[in-house]
């Protein structure tokens, strides 16, 4: 099993000295993979519910930093040398694929190869409306988009004609250094979620941990992946909901191939000592 930190940019870890910190501190204690979240703005009052809190909203408020993750990842690349570098998750209806086609290949190639993708379709419909981005749309938007990244990854010239990105004979470059380009890990509670991750995605980032609802998910999503001619056995499982070792070989038992925690302190003080001790009971068991 493998493990990462998840919120990776969030409170302290938005500066940096707390990025170089939990970076610095992940590496040297085992952790696999850093994954950052995002939000571009989060309008002050939003409605939507947020759909992993009883609340239905964030932690912290509206003014809580979010670095963009790709700008906090490159940060970090520079620093690390192990370290898998992730979105967990980058709302991609949200972004223009050429040009994130061409700063995640650029990451890649300056990470030497340790960029994963988590995407998401996102929730946040006043943060959709201030971007200008239809958020009824945003799942349609989502698989043309992975196509169209997909393309522009391929050795060109890139030609693509999708309902949302069309584009002749493109040339982008560098192109990531990733054997098949960089795998591209969908996330989401949803069925719909379950589904574009069995047709398309190189992983999934389910957003339940109970046992009913993740076997119920990673069902689905296998059997969209038998619908699609895929092999269900080869899509990669990051889950989450477990601090202890009983937790985290449960989830083992039930598919999931990467477990994610939070950071278990804001204190930069006490957190080595807290993912020191996780590394010492959980990761030293499992690897």
């Amino acid at each position: 099993m493998k493990f990462g930190i998840m919120f990776a940019n969030t409170g302290p870890f938005a500066r940096p000295d707390g990025a170089l910190e939990l970076a610095r501190t992940a590496e040297e204690l085992g952790f696999e993979s850093l994954w950052t979240v995002e939000h571009t703005v989060v309008p002050t009052g939003y409605a939507s519910q947020y759909p992993y809190s009883d609340t239905g909203r964030m932690a912290g408020d509206e003014r809580s930093e979010i670095p963009d993750p790709l700008v906090w990842l490159a940060f970090l690349a520079g620093v690390t040398t192990r370290l898998r570098l992730a979105t967990g998750i980058l709302i991609l209806p949200q972004r223009n694929p050429v040009t994130l086609a061409k700063e995640l290949a650029t990451l890649d190639v300056l990470s030497t190869g340790r960029v994963e993708l988590g995407i998401g379709v996102g929730w946040l419909r006043e943060e959709f409306d201030a971007l200008g981005v239809p958020f009824e749309e945003r799942g349609a938007r989502t698989d043309d988009f992975v196509a169209a990244l997909r393309t522009l990854w391929a050795e060109g010239p890139d030609t693509y004609h999708g309902r949302f990105v069309d584009f002749e004979e493109a040339n982008s470059y560098p192109k990531p250094v990733q054997d098949g380009g960089i795998p591209i890990v969908v996330g989401g509670h949803t069925t719909a979620a379950a589904r574009r991750a069995g047709r398309i995605g190189d992983g999934f980032f389910p957003g339940v941990y109970q046992h009913g609802e993740l076997e119920a998910l990673l069902g689905a999503m296998r059997d969209a992946a038998v619908d699609a001619g895929r092999n269900a056995d080869a899509i990669e499982i990051t889950g989450g909901g477990a601090l202890d070792h009983d937790g985290a070989a449960r989830l083992a038992d039930e598919g999931v191939d990467r477990l994610v925690i939070p950071p278990l302190s804001f204190n930069l003080e006490k957190l080595k000592s807290r993912l020191g001790a996780f590394s010492e009971s959980v990761i030293a068991k499992l690897s």
